[in-house]
């Protein structure tokens, strides 16, 4: 079978990891070509994966007039994302963008449009619920081991990133920058592939610091303005009753105890890894078994850690849904994260947390979710 050929609009901070992975994990795809405004920048990447004769475009669009290139893989910073992918689309290139979809709603509902209409498929990540560690609660919450949920807490607790990473600027921006449009991504997607679509949202965010100084090299010392919300909190409440809080932060540091994601259902509690990675630590607490003749000992009250049955996606495999998109295109299906169905439903969603600071009120979400079928447990099953 051809391989679907990739081509890297964008070569930053994240790239690393898709190189790796496309070259070394997911043997259908090929990487054709890379392009960034830092020529410098795509260049390492082509000398550093010399053997696999990728391309060094001139500009992205000479990358979407190559016939080889299916797929645009958009890595730009996010308030680029909108443009690029609009481009990709109107050169008749499917894609796949990094998170979040685009800066604002009205953007991203632009690009899922314009998808439909050209007849090309548009997705986007975080792939990260693919993991190991949310479908392995998903598999949980559909063989009701705890019951149906309740509601949940997330927090996403750092004090920002001008500490470790080399160009923070953007973080702090608008359009695009804030906590919840670079972590709140992993959190909703991961909520919402557990629990299900979003009805409503209401926010109250601040500003906590006007200005932030950069200690990372090579810009240690540089003072940038802030104008985002760095400090957002939620509540979500969910198409099936259950209310969730959220909380991304730039301004607080993180506290031992403080789970990522927990959830409370009718008969116990989960305690869900990480969204930001594949893999990690399953943990429930449950009142009582299903049944008396349930196969598995769950406990009485106590936490205990639960083994995910599955036995792949456990480390950094991001990545896996532009596989899975590329095998979409060839079974003539929706990606797993398609933008449709998905990445444009987490957008309104952590857009209208802060819409709901500034207006006062609870906000309607109005795009459509899907939460996937729990994957099979076993690479063997897994093709992508």
């Amino acid at each position: 079978m051809a391989k679907t050929g990739i081509g890297f609009v964008g070569v930053g901070n994240i790239s690393g990891i898709y190189l790796k992975n496309l070259t070394e994990k997911f043997k259908d795809l090929e990487i054709i070509g890379v392009c960034d405004l830092i020529r410098e920048k795509a260049q390492r990447a082509v000398d550093k994966y010399e053997k696999y004769g990728m391309k060094l475009y001139d500009d992205m669009f000479e990358l979407f007039a190559d016939p080889a290139v299916d797929i645009v893989l958009n890595i730009t910073r996010p308030a680029e994302h909108f443009e690029v992918s609009r481009a990709a689309l109107e050169a008749g290139k499917h894609v796949y963008s990094e998170k979040p979809l685009a800066a604002t709603f009205g953007q991203g509902k632009a690009l899922v449009e314009l998808a439909k209409e050209k007849g090309l498929m548009i997705a986007g990540a975080p792939d990260t619920f693919l993991g190991a560690g949310v479908m392995g609660c998903r598999k949980l919450l559909d063989e009701d081991v705890i019951g149906a949920p309740i509601g949940a807490a997330a927090h996403m607790i750092c004090h920002g990133h001008e500490t470790w990473h080399p160009d923070p600027e953007f973080y702090y921006r608008a359009p695009g920058g804030g906590p919840m449009l670079d972590m709140g991504p992993y959190y909703v997607t991961a909520l919402c592939q557990m629990m299900g679509p979003v009805k409503s949202v209401m926010g109250m965010t601040r500003t906590t610091y006007p200005t932030r100084t950069i200690t990372s090299q090579p810009l240690n010392g540089t003072v940038i303005a802030v104008d985002v919300p760095t400090h957002q909190t939620a509540l979500l409440r969910f198409a099936s009753g259950a209310v969730a809080t959220l909380i991304t932060t730039f301004d607080a540091y993180s506290m031992p105890g403080v789970n990522c994601i927990e959830i409370y259902a009718e008969r116990g509690n989960m305690i869900v890894p990480d969204p930001n990675g594949f893999g990690g630590e399953i943990k429930i607490k449950v009142k009582e078994k299903k049944s008396p003749d349930a196969a598995q000992n769950f406990g009485n009250g106590e936490w205990i850690l639960f083994d995910t049955p599955y036995d792949i996606y456990h480390g950094n495999e991001r990545g896996v849904g532009l596989a899975d998109m590329a095998q979409a295109l060839k079974a003539g299906r929706l990606p797993r994260a398609s933008a449709s169905m998905q990445t444009l439903h987490v957008l309104e969603v952590l857009t209208a947390i802060e819409r709901s600071s500034d207006e006062g009120r609870e906000i309607t979400i109005e795009s459509p979710f899907e939460a996937q079928k729990v994957l099979p447990v076993t690479a063997e099953e897994n093709v992508f």
